[in-house]
């Protein structure tokens, strides 16, 4: 069983547990998914709907996580709405006890600030981590998780930082690409040195750590 932490592409496929994301205007319809408002797509005017709607996903079972949501320093839409749709959505995760899928980029301090403030004691995992070992160490250092996936593909050097990651500390996903997610996990085992089987018993590992239902 393959474990895919966030993708956008249901396939079906009986040998993947896939996290969906389906935002809150999609329909909730494949057997497990996460749902949270993403910086890109913030609308003033229904905030508050979309915010309702994913209250009332989160208690239902197979929502296993919130997101994708977080921060984006390099679109229009101002930080300071970003941080506070992020904040209301922090406390709902908090309120029903789900683990965040993130989405971040260019805003790691502002991250932090908020988490400090807020200590939503759920499992944060920044998703399509792309970034150097010192800053995979500055969140790993802060109790956040690391999913690897498009930019494991496409940037060798990234292979180095994987490698460097706890094996209890880490996720694959397929996100938006064309290739599946066995495709990850061979990437992922040869970056690590272990068998794909290992990788498998590793990822499952965490799912069931972070996830209730995983």
């Amino acid at each position: 069983m393959y474990y895919n932490l966030h993708t956008h592409n249901y396939t079906a496929d009986k040998n993947v547990l896939e996290v969906v994301n389906r935002y809150p205007y999609e329909e909730a319809d494949v057997p497990y998914f996460s749902t949270g408002i993403h910086p890109w797509y913030i609308q003033e005017d229904k905030i508050q709907q979309h915010l309702a709607i994913i209250e009332q996903r989160l208690a239902m079972p197979n929502c296993l996580a919130l997101g994708e949501c977080g921060l984006d320093k390099r679109i229009d839409i101002p930080l300071q709405l970003q941080q506070s749709v992020f904040e209301k959505q922090l406390l709902l995760a908090k309120k029903y006890n789900k683990p965040v899928i993130l989405h971040l980029v260019a805003a790691y301090a502002e991250l932090i600030a908020i988490t400090d403030a807020i200590k939503p004691g759920v499992p944060i995992i920044v998703h399509g981590f792309s970034k150097n070992r010192e800053v995979a160490k500055q969140l790993l250092d802060k109790g956040f998780y690391l999913s690897f996936g498009k930019y494991l593909l496409r940037n060798e050097g990234l292979s180095e930082v994987l490698k460097y990651v706890p094996d209890d500390c880490f996720f694959l996903e397929t996100d938006t690409i064309e290739e599946g997610i066995a495709d990850v996990y061979n990437k992922a085992a040869v970056a690590k040195g272990v068998s794909v089987q290992t990788i498998i018993e590793i990822t499952q590992n965490n799912f069931k750590k972070v996830f209730s239902n995983g």
